[in-house]
Protein backbone atom coordinates (compact mmCIF):
# COMPACT_ATOMS: atom_id res chain seq x y z
CA UNK A 1 0.00 0.00 0.00
CA UNK A 2 1.67 3.29 -0.96
CA UNK A 3 2.15 5.81 2.18
CA UNK A 4 2.24 9.27 2.20
CA UNK A 5 4.80 10.32 5.06
CA UNK A 6 4.39 13.72 6.45
CA UNK A 7 5.85 14.27 9.46
CA UNK A 8 3.40 14.35 12.68
CA UNK A 9 0.62 14.67 10.45
CA UNK A 10 -1.07 11.67 11.49
CA UNK A 11 -0.65 12.38 15.29
CA UNK A 12 -2.33 16.16 14.53
CA UNK A 13 -5.27 14.21 13.07
CA UNK A 14 -5.66 11.88 15.62
CA UNK A 15 -5.84 14.13 18.26
CA UNK A 16 -7.85 16.56 16.80
CA UNK A 17 -10.58 13.21 15.78
CA UNK A 18 -10.19 12.42 19.48
CA UNK A 19 -11.32 15.82 20.81
CA UNK A 20 -14.85 15.77 19.45
CA UNK A 21 -15.97 11.78 19.13
CA UNK A 22 -17.42 11.53 22.56
CA UNK A 23 -18.50 15.13 23.18
CA UNK A 24 -15.30 15.04 25.27
CA UNK A 25 -14.20 19.22 26.08
CA UNK A 26 -10.00 18.88 26.13
CA UNK A 27 -8.00 19.99 24.26
CA UNK A 28 -4.53 18.19 23.09
CA UNK A 29 -1.42 20.13 21.29
CA UNK A 30 1.35 18.35 19.77
CA UNK A 31 4.16 21.50 20.03
CA UNK A 32 6.37 19.75 17.62
CA UNK A 33 4.16 19.06 15.18
CA UNK A 34 2.30 20.99 12.49
CA UNK A 35 -0.44 23.31 12.56
CA UNK A 36 -3.98 22.27 11.25
CA UNK A 37 -4.69 25.13 9.74
CA UNK A 38 -2.01 24.89 7.24
CA UNK A 39 -2.05 21.36 6.80
CA UNK A 40 -5.61 21.72 6.02
CA UNK A 41 -4.70 24.36 3.42
CA UNK A 42 -2.41 22.73 1.75
CA UNK A 43 -3.05 19.85 -1.39
CA UNK A 44 -0.10 17.71 0.39
CA UNK A 45 -1.83 18.16 3.85
CA UNK A 46 -5.04 17.53 2.57
CA UNK A 47 -3.64 14.40 1.01
CA UNK A 48 -1.97 13.06 3.91
CA UNK A 49 -5.39 13.47 5.78
CA UNK A 50 -7.43 11.55 2.97
CA UNK A 51 -5.43 8.50 2.36
CA UNK A 52 -5.51 8.66 6.32
CA UNK A 53 -9.29 7.99 5.94
CA UNK A 54 -8.10 4.38 3.90
CA UNK A 55 -5.77 3.34 6.82
CA UNK A 56 -8.15 4.09 9.69
CA UNK A 57 -10.70 2.07 7.56
CA UNK A 58 -8.55 -1.01 6.96
CA UNK A 59 -5.86 -1.24 9.10
CA UNK A 60 -5.34 -4.43 11.84
CA UNK A 61 -8.00 -5.07 14.59
CA UNK A 62 -9.23 -1.71 15.18
CA UNK A 63 -10.27 -0.97 11.56
CA UNK A 64 -13.95 -0.46 10.24
CA UNK A 65 -13.03 -3.37 8.09
CA UNK A 66 -11.95 -6.30 10.57
CA UNK A 67 -14.46 -5.36 13.37
CA UNK A 68 -16.98 -4.93 10.65
CA UNK A 69 -16.78 -8.53 9.43
CA UNK A 70 -16.37 -9.38 12.99
CA UNK A 71 -19.61 -8.32 14.13
CA UNK A 72 -21.61 -9.02 11.48
CA UNK A 73 -20.08 -12.62 11.05
CA UNK A 74 -20.53 -13.88 14.99
CA UNK A 75 -24.56 -12.76 14.87
CA UNK A 76 -25.35 -14.26 11.54
CA UNK A 77 -23.44 -17.54 12.55
CA UNK A 78 -21.46 -16.80 9.55
CA UNK A 79 -18.18 -17.81 11.79
CA UNK A 80 -17.66 -19.10 15.23
CA UNK A 81 -15.01 -18.57 17.96
CA UNK A 82 -12.61 -20.35 18.63
CA UNK A 83 -10.83 -18.67 22.48
CA UNK A 84 -13.00 -18.11 24.47
CA UNK A 85 -10.41 -15.71 26.27
CA UNK A 86 -11.56 -12.84 23.33
CA UNK A 87 -13.91 -11.65 25.44
CA UNK A 88 -15.34 -9.09 22.96
CA UNK A 89 -16.39 -11.90 20.66
CA UNK A 90 -17.34 -13.72 23.07
CA UNK A 91 -19.79 -11.33 23.54
CA UNK A 92 -21.17 -11.25 19.88
CA UNK A 93 -20.85 -15.04 19.76
CA UNK A 94 -23.35 -15.42 22.63
CA UNK A 95 -25.61 -12.95 21.80
CA UNK A 96 -28.54 -11.47 23.36
CA UNK A 97 -28.31 -9.39 26.42
CA UNK A 98 -24.34 -10.55 26.50
CA UNK A 99 -23.60 -7.86 24.62
CA UNK A 100 -23.50 -4.38 26.02
CA UNK A 101 -21.57 -1.46 25.75
CA UNK A 102 -18.62 -2.77 27.25
CA UNK A 103 -18.25 -4.33 23.83
CA UNK A 104 -14.46 -2.87 22.12
CA UNK A 105 -15.50 -4.15 18.62
CA UNK A 106 -18.59 -1.71 19.19
CA UNK A 107 -16.61 0.64 20.28
CA UNK A 108 -14.08 0.81 17.25
CA UNK A 109 -16.80 0.54 14.45
CA UNK A 110 -18.18 3.40 16.30
CA UNK A 111 -15.52 5.88 17.13
CA UNK A 112 -13.24 4.80 14.04
CA UNK A 113 -16.40 5.30 12.13
CA UNK A 114 -16.76 9.00 13.46
CA UNK A 115 -13.23 9.69 13.44
CA UNK A 116 -13.46 9.18 9.54
CA UNK A 117 -16.64 11.33 9.41
CA UNK A 118 -15.08 14.33 11.12
CA UNK A 119 -11.11 13.63 9.04
CA UNK A 120 -13.19 13.70 5.39
CA UNK A 121 -15.37 16.56 6.03
CA UNK A 122 -12.21 18.54 6.64
CA UNK A 123 -10.84 17.41 3.65
CA UNK A 124 -13.81 18.07 1.74
CA UNK A 125 -14.75 21.28 2.87
CA UNK A 126 -10.68 22.55 2.91
CA UNK A 127 -10.10 20.75 -0.90
CA UNK A 128 -12.57 23.12 -2.70
CA UNK A 129 -10.17 25.81 -1.65
CA UNK A 130 -7.55 24.19 -3.77
CA UNK A 131 -6.57 26.51 -6.91
CA UNK A 132 -6.36 23.03 -9.16
CA UNK A 133 -9.53 22.05 -9.23
CA UNK A 134 -8.76 18.37 -10.73
CA UNK A 135 -6.65 17.58 -7.95
CA UNK A 136 -9.46 18.88 -5.70
CA UNK A 137 -11.91 16.73 -7.03
CA UNK A 138 -10.36 13.28 -6.56
CA UNK A 139 -9.80 14.60 -2.58
CA UNK A 140 -13.03 15.17 -2.55
CA UNK A 141 -14.13 12.27 -4.31
CA UNK A 142 -12.04 9.45 -2.56
CA UNK A 143 -12.61 11.46 1.06
CA UNK A 144 -16.28 10.95 0.08
CA UNK A 145 -15.99 7.16 -0.43
CA UNK A 146 -14.58 6.40 3.20
CA UNK A 147 -17.20 9.30 4.81
CA UNK A 148 -19.69 7.17 2.62
CA UNK A 149 -18.43 4.00 4.03
CA UNK A 150 -18.36 4.90 7.61
CA UNK A 151 -21.68 6.11 7.76
CA UNK A 152 -22.93 3.04 6.34
CA UNK A 153 -21.50 0.84 8.64
CA UNK A 154 -23.30 2.85 11.44
CA UNK A 155 -26.50 2.68 9.51
CA UNK A 156 -26.27 -1.45 9.20
CA UNK A 157 -25.66 -1.93 12.72
CA UNK A 158 -27.74 0.81 15.18
CA UNK A 159 -30.87 1.94 15.18
CA UNK A 160 -29.97 5.79 15.21
CA UNK A 161 -27.20 7.49 14.06
CA UNK A 162 -25.32 10.90 15.22
CA UNK A 163 -26.81 14.11 12.90
CA UNK A 164 -23.07 15.20 12.71
CA UNK A 165 -19.67 15.89 14.87
CA UNK A 166 -19.52 17.09 18.06
CA UNK A 167 -20.46 18.15 21.82
CA UNK A 168 -23.88 16.26 22.43
CA UNK A 169 -25.52 15.56 18.80
CA UNK A 170 -28.58 14.80 18.11
CA UNK A 171 -29.28 11.39 16.76
CA UNK A 172 -31.01 10.40 13.37
CA UNK A 173 -32.96 7.26 12.13
CA UNK A 174 -30.57 4.83 10.34
CA UNK A 175 -32.50 5.55 6.79
CA UNK A 176 -31.76 8.67 7.42
CA UNK A 177 -28.23 7.77 7.69
CA UNK A 178 -28.27 5.94 4.73
CA UNK A 179 -29.58 8.71 2.96
CA UNK A 180 -26.77 10.94 4.25
CA UNK A 181 -24.55 8.27 3.06
CA UNK A 182 -26.35 8.63 -0.52
CA UNK A 183 -25.94 12.74 -0.27
CA UNK A 184 -22.07 12.57 -0.22
CA UNK A 185 -21.85 10.49 -2.61
CA UNK A 186 -24.00 12.09 -5.35
CA UNK A 187 -22.03 15.88 -3.96
CA UNK A 188 -18.86 13.71 -5.20
CA UNK A 189 -20.28 12.00 -8.58
CA UNK A 190 -21.11 16.08 -9.20
CA UNK A 191 -17.78 16.85 -8.22
CA UNK A 192 -16.07 14.69 -10.25
CA UNK A 193 -18.31 15.03 -13.18
CA UNK A 194 -17.51 18.64 -13.69
CA UNK A 195 -13.72 18.63 -12.97
CA UNK A 196 -12.40 15.00 -13.67
CA UNK A 197 -9.98 13.60 -11.47
CA UNK A 198 -6.22 14.41 -12.10
CA UNK A 199 -3.43 11.85 -12.55
CA UNK A 200 -1.39 13.58 -10.04
CA UNK A 201 -3.79 13.18 -7.54
CA UNK A 202 -4.46 9.08 -8.90
CA UNK A 203 -0.47 8.63 -8.30
CA UNK A 204 -0.82 10.19 -4.52
CA UNK A 205 -3.47 7.45 -2.97
CA UNK A 206 -2.90 3.88 -2.68
CA UNK A 207 -3.34 1.51 -5.55
CA UNK A 208 -6.93 -0.75 -5.93
CA UNK A 209 -9.66 2.07 -5.63
CA UNK A 210 -11.71 2.81 -8.62
CA UNK A 211 -13.40 5.87 -7.36
CA UNK A 212 -16.19 6.28 -10.05
CA UNK A 213 -17.32 2.74 -9.74
CA UNK A 214 -16.98 2.61 -5.99
CA UNK A 215 -19.05 5.50 -5.65
CA UNK A 216 -21.94 3.94 -7.69
CA UNK A 217 -21.63 0.67 -6.21
CA UNK A 218 -22.02 2.23 -2.86
CA UNK A 219 -24.95 4.54 -3.82
CA UNK A 220 -26.85 1.25 -5.16
CA UNK A 221 -26.01 -0.47 -1.91
CA UNK A 222 -27.52 2.30 0.50
CA UNK A 223 -30.43 2.98 -2.16
CA UNK A 224 -31.12 -0.70 -1.90
CA UNK A 225 -30.31 -0.78 2.38
CA UNK A 226 -33.08 2.79 2.21
CA UNK A 227 -35.71 1.11 0.52
CA UNK A 228 -35.03 3.33 -2.53
CA UNK A 229 -35.45 0.41 -5.08
CA UNK A 230 -35.68 2.88 -8.33
CA UNK A 231 -31.97 4.73 -7.06
CA UNK A 232 -30.52 1.38 -6.43
CA UNK A 233 -31.23 -0.19 -9.74
CA UNK A 234 -30.35 3.26 -11.56
CA UNK A 235 -26.70 3.51 -9.69
CA UNK A 236 -26.43 -0.33 -10.28
CA UNK A 237 -26.48 0.13 -13.85
CA UNK A 238 -23.62 3.01 -13.59
CA UNK A 239 -21.38 0.17 -12.51
CA UNK A 240 -18.82 -1.24 -14.86
CA UNK A 241 -19.07 -5.09 -13.55
CA UNK A 242 -15.52 -5.57 -15.39
CA UNK A 243 -13.62 -3.76 -13.12
CA UNK A 244 -12.03 -4.37 -9.32
CA UNK A 245 -12.21 -2.01 -6.74
CA UNK A 246 -10.39 -3.07 -4.03
CA UNK A 247 -8.25 -2.63 -0.90
CA UNK A 248 -4.52 -3.56 -1.24
CA UNK A 249 -1.99 -4.98 1.10
CA UNK A 250 1.39 -5.90 0.67
CA UNK A 251 4.37 -7.14 3.27
CA UNK A 252 3.87 -3.99 5.47
CA UNK A 253 0.27 -3.82 5.61
CA UNK A 254 -1.48 -6.81 6.19
CA UNK A 255 -4.45 -8.06 5.16
CA UNK A 256 -6.47 -7.39 8.77
CA UNK A 257 -8.73 -11.08 8.31
CA UNK A 258 -5.86 -12.88 7.75
CA UNK A 259 -3.57 -10.83 10.73
CA UNK A 260 -6.24 -11.04 13.23
CA UNK A 261 -7.83 -14.12 12.55
CA UNK A 262 -6.55 -16.61 9.71
CA UNK A 263 -2.94 -16.29 10.73
CA UNK A 264 -3.28 -16.98 14.39
CA UNK A 265 -6.45 -19.60 13.91
CA UNK A 266 -7.11 -18.08 17.59
CA UNK A 267 -10.35 -16.04 16.99
CA UNK A 268 -12.72 -17.03 14.38
CA UNK A 269 -13.27 -19.63 11.38
CA UNK A 270 -15.38 -20.21 9.32
CA UNK A 271 -18.96 -21.84 11.34
CA UNK A 272 -18.85 -24.93 8.99
CA UNK A 273 -18.61 -25.91 4.72
CA UNK A 274 -22.23 -24.55 4.57
CA UNK A 275 -20.76 -20.63 5.14
CA UNK A 276 -23.56 -21.54 8.62
CA UNK A 277 -26.67 -21.17 6.20
CA UNK A 278 -29.17 -24.29 7.39
CA UNK A 279 -32.23 -25.55 5.72
CA UNK A 280 -33.07 -25.12 1.85
CA UNK A 281 -30.17 -21.96 1.89
CA UNK A 282 -27.58 -24.93 2.40
CA UNK A 283 -25.32 -24.16 -0.29
CA UNK A 284 -25.57 -26.33 -3.69
CA UNK A 285 -22.30 -29.17 -3.12
CA UNK A 286 -21.27 -28.17 -6.66
CA UNK A 287 -21.41 -24.40 -5.66
CA UNK A 288 -17.55 -23.52 -6.61
CA UNK A 289 -17.28 -20.45 -3.99
CA UNK A 290 -17.20 -22.69 -1.22
CA UNK A 291 -14.45 -23.72 -2.48
CA UNK A 292 -13.20 -19.90 -3.07
CA UNK A 293 -14.16 -18.70 0.58
CA UNK A 294 -13.18 -22.20 2.77
CA UNK A 295 -10.05 -24.32 2.57
CA UNK A 296 -9.89 -27.82 4.67
CA UNK A 297 -7.23 -28.76 7.43
CA UNK A 298 -6.33 -32.32 8.66
CA UNK A 299 -6.37 -30.81 12.36
CA UNK A 300 -9.14 -28.87 14.17
CA UNK A 301 -11.08 -26.66 12.83
CA UNK A 302 -11.26 -28.49 9.64
CA UNK A 303 -13.18 -25.66 7.84
CA UNK A 304 -11.04 -22.62 7.65
CA UNK A 305 -10.58 -18.86 5.85
CA UNK A 306 -9.92 -18.53 2.42
CA UNK A 307 -11.09 -16.13 -0.18
CA UNK A 308 -10.41 -12.21 0.99
CA UNK A 309 -8.89 -13.59 4.25
CA UNK A 310 -6.23 -16.17 2.43
CA UNK A 311 -2.65 -14.40 2.76
CA UNK A 312 -1.23 -11.05 4.47
CA UNK A 313 -1.39 -9.35 0.54
CA UNK A 314 -4.84 -10.82 -0.27
CA UNK A 315 -6.87 -7.87 -1.89
CA UNK A 316 -10.23 -7.10 -0.31
CA UNK A 317 -12.64 -5.76 -2.68
CA UNK A 318 -14.99 -2.42 -1.52
CA UNK A 319 -17.80 -4.08 -3.38
CA UNK A 320 -18.08 -7.41 -5.78
CA UNK A 321 -19.52 -7.06 -9.03
CA UNK A 322 -21.69 -9.60 -7.36
CA UNK A 323 -23.00 -7.46 -5.30
CA UNK A 324 -24.42 -5.12 -7.89
CA UNK A 325 -25.85 -7.56 -9.78
CA UNK A 326 -27.76 -8.97 -7.16
CA UNK A 327 -28.73 -5.32 -6.11
CA UNK A 328 -30.25 -5.39 -10.02
CA UNK A 329 -32.13 -8.77 -8.93
CA UNK A 330 -33.54 -8.06 -5.97
CA UNK A 331 -35.15 -4.57 -6.91
CA UNK A 332 -36.60 -6.83 -10.18
CA UNK A 333 -38.16 -9.20 -7.72
CA UNK A 334 -39.65 -6.00 -5.21
CA UNK A 335 -41.13 -4.36 -8.03
CA UNK A 336 -42.14 -7.38 -8.90
CA UNK A 337 -40.83 -8.05 -12.42
CA UNK A 338 -39.95 -11.74 -11.93
CA UNK A 339 -38.69 -12.05 -15.40
CA UNK A 340 -35.93 -9.42 -15.41
CA UNK A 341 -34.77 -10.94 -11.27
CA UNK A 342 -34.91 -14.35 -12.77
CA UNK A 343 -32.13 -13.43 -15.77
CA UNK A 344 -29.99 -10.82 -13.50
CA UNK A 345 -30.22 -13.65 -10.63
CA UNK A 346 -28.76 -15.99 -13.56
CA UNK A 347 -25.68 -14.10 -14.30
CA UNK A 348 -24.49 -15.18 -10.71
CA UNK A 349 -25.60 -18.74 -10.34
CA UNK A 350 -24.19 -19.35 -13.95
CA UNK A 351 -20.95 -16.95 -13.47
CA UNK A 352 -17.90 -18.71 -13.53
CA UNK A 353 -13.98 -17.60 -11.50
CA UNK A 354 -13.01 -16.64 -14.88
CA UNK A 355 -15.63 -14.58 -15.76
CA UNK A 356 -15.39 -12.57 -12.36
CA UNK A 357 -12.64 -9.94 -11.59
CA UNK A 358 -12.22 -11.37 -8.38
CA UNK A 359 -12.34 -14.60 -9.06
CA UNK A 360 -15.70 -15.35 -7.41
CA UNK A 361 -18.14 -17.90 -9.33
CA UNK A 362 -20.61 -20.83 -8.82
CA UNK A 363 -20.32 -22.41 -11.94
CA UNK A 364 -23.68 -24.07 -11.72
CA UNK A 365 -26.55 -24.59 -14.44
CA UNK A 366 -29.07 -21.73 -14.58
CA UNK A 367 -32.31 -21.79 -12.80
CA UNK A 368 -35.07 -22.51 -14.69
CA UNK A 369 -38.95 -22.94 -14.51
CA UNK A 370 -41.91 -21.08 -12.68
CA UNK A 371 -40.65 -19.20 -9.53
CA UNK A 372 -43.20 -17.15 -7.04
CA UNK A 373 -42.06 -13.82 -5.60
CA UNK A 374 -40.68 -15.00 -2.70
CA UNK A 375 -38.92 -18.24 -3.64
CA UNK A 376 -37.22 -15.48 -5.90
CA UNK A 377 -36.49 -12.94 -3.44
CA UNK A 378 -35.59 -16.60 -1.20
CA UNK A 379 -33.12 -17.81 -3.81
CA UNK A 380 -31.46 -14.04 -3.96
CA UNK A 381 -30.76 -13.96 -0.21
CA UNK A 382 -29.31 -17.65 -0.30
CA UNK A 383 -26.99 -16.23 -3.08
CA UNK A 384 -26.46 -13.24 -1.00
CA UNK A 385 -25.16 -15.13 1.63
CA UNK A 386 -22.99 -16.90 -0.41
CA UNK A 387 -21.20 -14.70 -3.34
CA UNK A 388 -21.11 -11.77 -0.18
CA UNK A 389 -19.74 -13.96 2.67
CA UNK A 390 -17.85 -12.39 5.52
CA UNK A 391 -18.35 -9.17 3.63
CA UNK A 392 -19.88 -7.41 7.04
CA UNK A 393 -23.46 -7.48 5.23
CA UNK A 394 -25.58 -10.52 5.95
CA UNK A 395 -27.03 -8.98 9.51
CA UNK A 396 -28.59 -6.05 7.36
CA UNK A 397 -29.75 -9.00 4.55
CA UNK A 398 -31.21 -10.73 7.31
CA UNK A 399 -33.46 -7.84 8.33
CA UNK A 400 -34.24 -6.80 5.00
CA UNK A 401 -35.79 -10.07 3.96
CA UNK A 402 -37.43 -10.89 6.87
CA UNK A 403 -35.20 -13.50 8.13
CA UNK A 404 -36.79 -14.72 11.38
CA UNK A 405 -34.80 -13.01 14.58
CA UNK A 406 -33.93 -16.92 15.60
CA UNK A 407 -31.35 -17.04 12.84
CA UNK A 408 -29.32 -14.15 14.07
CA UNK A 409 -27.76 -13.54 17.44
CA UNK A 410 -28.94 -9.70 17.74
CA UNK A 411 -31.19 -7.41 15.61
CA UNK A 412 -29.15 -3.95 16.52
CA UNK A 413 -25.84 -3.37 18.28
CA UNK A 414 -26.35 -1.26 21.91
CA UNK A 415 -24.65 2.01 22.27
CA UNK A 416 -20.57 2.12 23.58
CA UNK A 417 -20.66 3.22 26.83
CA UNK A 418 -18.28 5.98 25.86
CA UNK A 419 -20.90 7.94 23.76
CA UNK A 420 -23.64 7.09 26.20
CA UNK A 421 -21.64 8.56 29.28
CA UNK A 422 -20.44 11.56 27.50
CA UNK A 423 -23.31 12.04 25.40
CA UNK A 424 -27.19 12.75 26.89
CA UNK A 425 -28.79 12.51 23.43
CA UNK A 426 -27.45 8.72 23.28
CA UNK A 427 -30.70 6.74 22.40
CA UNK A 428 -32.04 3.55 24.12
CA UNK A 429 -30.62 0.12 23.47
CA UNK A 430 -32.04 -2.37 21.77
CA UNK A 431 -33.90 -5.00 23.24
CA UNK A 432 -32.10 -7.12 21.16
Amino acid sequence: MKTINIKNLSFLIMIAASSLLFSCKKEYKDPNGAIAADVLASSKGLTGVSVGLQRVYTVSRPGLLFNSIAANGFVTNEVFLLNSGNIPELQLSTGGSAVDGTNSILLNLWANANKIVYDADNVISNAANLADKNYAAGLIAYSSIFKALAIGNMSQYWERVPAAIGSNVTFVTRVEGFTKAISVIDNAISVIGANPVSATFLAQIPAGLDITNTLYALKARYALFAGNYTLALAAANQVDLIKRSSFNFDAITLNPIFEVATSTNNVFQPTNANLGLTGSFIPDAADKRIQFYTSTAVIAPAVRISGFGATASTAFPIYLPGEITLIKAEVYARQPDLTNALAELNKVVTKTAAGDPFGVGAALPALTGTFTQQQLLDLIYKNRCIELYMSGLKLEDMRRFARPTTERKRNFFPYPFQERDNNPNTPADPAF
